[in-house]
């Protein structure tokens, strides 16, 4: 699905207007209001921003999106409200919905099943050992950057309770959101019990960034590339490292999530801020499984949006 070029010009524009007149920052942006109440306000510009192709060239991704970081609107897309299957992108359900049921100084011990359902299941793993004892935002830490399934496992088990009882409140969180494409069978997204069983579309997928990314405990736990734990009396030192290489090499990057699986492919859900001008986006199934290539997908598409924008503005 390709938005046209006219609503591209309009959002921009008027991001632009609000980062070059200092209206908001990103920090007042995402105390504001929820979502659904906020509603774009366009101002007509004195001269046309110098687009010069309708949509991003050579995107490989089949179903992708680039949106306004304040309101979701979707500025381009392919495929947007196509179901797929989104692999560890789902990681970023499980952390709101740990997050959002507090306390996230509460100790929690890693059950000795989290292992070996990494084992079982080839999933990543933050390196975990059965019955240390980490916090809830320690632990986060532990599930978004090094995309630790038996990280997600274990707050599954803690909050479910159960891994069940979890599961049912991340699909009951995606429908009070209003993601009616998406379905999550699993914390991690690992592809049980089978391949298609958790998904989304880049619609959905946007609008839960937005959602995600307005939390200041998500952003900073989404925006960190690396995060140290050092030993304590019941867990041992863990040094992790984001698996999101846009993260650590697009300026702007602050977050948000990976995912790879053989069925979902190389996915990558992202938020830059230049000049002030936040945008979301998302590419699933870049390739069969190569992360370089989601990230010169995004690449891709975050230069079209930002470098007429940049070009002009009145920076020495």
């Amino acid at each position: 699905m390709r938005t046209c070029a006219r609503l591209l010009r309009a959002v921009v524009t008027a991001a632009l207007v609000v980062a070059v007149g200092q209206i908001a920052t990103v920090e007042q942006v995402a105390s504001a209001a929820p979502i659904a109440a906020r509603t774009p306000s366009f101002q007509s510009p004195r001269t046309q921003l110098p687009w010069t192709t309708a949509e991003p060239e050579g995107v490989r991704a089949p179903g992708a999106a680039l949106a306004d970081g304040i309101t979701g609107t979707v500025l381009w897309s392919r495929e947007l409200n196509t179901p797929v299957p989104i692999a560890s992108i789902a990681k970023v359900m499980t952390a709101l919905v740990a997050i959002g049921a507090g306390d996230l100084e509460r100790p929690i011990t890693v059950p000795p099943e989290s292992i070996a359902y990494c084992v079982r299941n080839d999933g990543s793993s933050a390196g975990l050992a059965a019955g240390e004892v980490l916090t809830t935002h320690q632990l986060l830490y532990a599930m978004m950057l090094p995309s630790g399934c038996d990280a997600a496992y274990t707050l599954a088990e803690a909050y479910g309770p159960g891994q069940d009882g979890f599961i049912a409140k991340m699909n009951d969180t995606a429908r009070l959101f209003g993601l009616g494409a998406t379905q999550f069978a699993d914390p991690s997204g690992l592809p049980i019990p089978a391949d298609d069983s958790t998904y989304s579309t880049p619609a959905d997928l946007i609008a839960l960034a937005v959602r995600a990314m307005s939390l200041p405990v998500f952003r900073e736990v989404a925006g960190a590339a690396t995060y140290h734990l050092p030993a304590g009396p019941a867990n041992r030192e863990h040094q992790w490292r984001t698996t999101n290489q846009l993260l650590r090499e697009y300026p702007g990057t602050i977050g948000i999530k990976t995912g790879s699986t053989d069925a979902a492919g190389a996915c990558l859900l992202f938020e830059s801020v230049r000049a002030g001008i936040p945008l979301i986006g998302v590419v699933l199934h870049s390739s069969p499984g190569n992360g370089a290539l989601a990230k010169d997908d995004a690449v891709r598409m975050l230069d079209w949006a930002y470098d007429p924008i940049v070009s002009r503005l009145p920076i020495g």
